[in-house]
């Protein structure tokens, strides 16, 4: 209260801005929930409650039995999930996530069977072919990976098996082979087309299958009793089916992301769209910090992909980490034209502070955008706690030289202003990801590749190394679990992509046939002509 009051009094003096910087807010009450026991124990027992329900209801045969299995296996799918995800099983968001799609896919498969058992009209398994076998694996593989999309696929298919005839192993092969051709066809899905083609296989997966298992009868196999119009339905239900169940988890997939703050590659992709404001803006306003972004991006994604991180998102994260330089763009230097140069007319100390303040000018504006909170983190940490060294040279330097004339001038050494190496350095955090590892790296080696005269192999290799060992030295990758393999792979990348984008073109002949023609005709003309 005391701090807003004198910070109207300033206000209204003239001393203070009336504008306030945005922050990033987490509330503790979410982190506290994440991490919580109980709501774990809470999302496990409305499992088994749902579970229940869908197991004793209907007439299944011994319910109590199947359901004392279906504890077990939530037993085996708990410890498994705690041995092979860990950092899953931590956070009782993606808990939810995980039992909550698997249990959302088993009810609509009960209902499903429930519906077309009470319809006469329909043979005794035609349900089978409607069950939506690839809704979780589908869901969890976009969302989470392939190893999450493997392991919801197994378990829900064994909790399938068990809620109609007991353990019914029609069903049981159905789904687990639709859940692992679905999870197969969406490793790294980039498109939302790419879901549909994967419907369209899982779809002619159950139609195989069916036809294999006696579901669906061809009638040219039947001896007298060809129903070509039933069969015509039971293709259509098994292929369409599928493709439905693709095209739900289609529109679903953003509402998923958003709820549980999870960016799959395709809505990566959409944030990397150059017509974005800001990225238009970047382009016009400061060319220079953009095309500089361009190129990381280029140098990030590669590396990404070959130590298996997600290049995507270094891409899309590449393109807004300099996007603080829009407030000021004439004091970079990939944007001065010309001789004239800002900041020889500014201290060392006002040209860092302006340097270093392009991160919280990225940071507001990305607030003010409503960018992804993964962008906001590689704004704030693509520097890490790293040092303006140049003009903390340029600051030692005044200061011996003001030392220097100090004697001749009698002036005391406590009138010299103090160089502190704590104004000149960026406030952090150091890169927490690998991905913000990477783009931290690749900024400091496209930056220093511009200062290189003539780019050969092994100039440029020195480089990449140099900027590497520096950045370990410093401890600056401390804390983003980028291991040494890992950073000789990034820099063998960096090398490779750096040395086809500074290669010097060939320099081309001039045309010699035009040379001689005009000498022949100089020497043709009278020598005052020529003259």
């Amino acid at each position: 209260m005391f701090g807003s009051r004198n910070r109207r009094n300033l206000v209204r003096k003239g001393f203070a801005c009336t504008k306030t910087r945005r922050k990033p807010t987490q509330k503790e009450w979410m982190r506290k929930l994440e991490s919580n026991p109980w709501i774990q124990a809470g999302i496990f027992g409305f499992f088994i409650l749902v579970l229940a329900l869908l197991i004793f209801s209907g007439d299944h045969p011994d319910p109590a039995k199947y359901f004392l299995i279906g504890l077990l296996i939530l037993s085996t799918a708990v410890a498994q999930l705690w041995i092979n995800h860990p950092q899953t099983f931590r956070k009782n968001s993606r808990v939810g996530l995980v039992f909550g799609v698997m249990l959302f896919h088993l009810t609509l498969a009960k209902l499903v069977i429930v519906f077309c058992a009470q319809a006469p009209e329909l043979p005794k398994d035609f349900g089978v072919l409607l069950i939506p076998f690839s809704l979780a694996p589908l869901v969890l593989s976009v969302l989470l990976g392939k190893s999450h999309g493997i392991y919801v696929a197994i378990f829900v298919s064994l909790w399938t098996s068990i809620l109609f005839r007991g353990i019914d192993a029609v069903i049981l092969v159905m789904s687990l082979i639709s859940g692992f051709i679905s999870v197969f066809v969406t490793i790294e899905v980039r498109r939302r087309s790419r879901l549909l083609r994967a419907g369209i296989c899982v779809g002619l997966a159950i139609w195989i299958l069916a036809v294999s298992f006696g579901t669906i009868t061809i009638p040219w196999l039947q001896i007298g009793d060809m129903d070509w119009s039933m069969f015509v339905k039971q293709t259509v239900a098994a292929i369409l089916s599928g493709f439905v169940t693709a095209t739900v988890v289609s529109g679903v997939l953003p509402m998923l992301e958003e709820l549980f703050h999870i960016t799959t590659d395709m809505s990566w992709l959409e944030m990397a769209d150059r017509n974005h404001p800001l990225l238009s803006r970047l382009s016009l306003e400061a060319p220079g910090t953009w095309h500089h972004s361009d190129v990381v991006a280029d140098l990030a994604e590669a590396a990404a992909n070959k130590i298996g991180a997600d290049g995507t998102m270094c891409r899309a994260c590449a393109y807004f980490h300099d996007i603080g330089k829009l407030v000021k763009p004439e004091y970079f230097s990939e944007n001065i034209i010309g001789d004239e140069n800002p900041h020889d007319d500014l201290a060392p100390t006002m040209s860092a502070l302006i340097i270093i303040a392009h991160v919280k000018e990225g940071v507001d504006l990305a607030l003010k955008y409503g960018l992804n909170p993964r962008i906001i983190d590689v704004i704030q940490q693509h520097h890490g706690t790293s040092l303006v060294a140049y003009f903390f040279k340029r600051a030692l330097q005044q200061q011996q030289d003001a030392r220097e004339g100090g004697k001749i001038m009698n002036i005391r050494e406590e009138d010299i202003p103090e160089v502190r190496e704590e104004s000149f350095r960026y406030t952090g955090p150091k890169p927490q990801f690998k991905e913000s590892g990477i783009i931290s790296i690749a900024d400091a080696v496209e930056s220093a590749s511009r200062s290189l005269d003539k780019p050969t192999p092994q100039k440029v290799e020195q480089l990449v190394n140099d900027i590497i060992n520096k950045r370990i030295a410093e401890g600056q990758l401390d804390e983003c679990d980028l291991t040494l393999r890992e950073l000789k792979v990034i820099a063998e990348t960096f090398r490779f992509t750096l040395q086809n984008m500074l290669h010097t073109r060939i320099k081309y002949p001039k045309d010699v046939e035009h040379i001689e023609q005009e000498s022949r005709r100089l020497r043709s003309l009278p020598p005052a002509s020529a003259a």
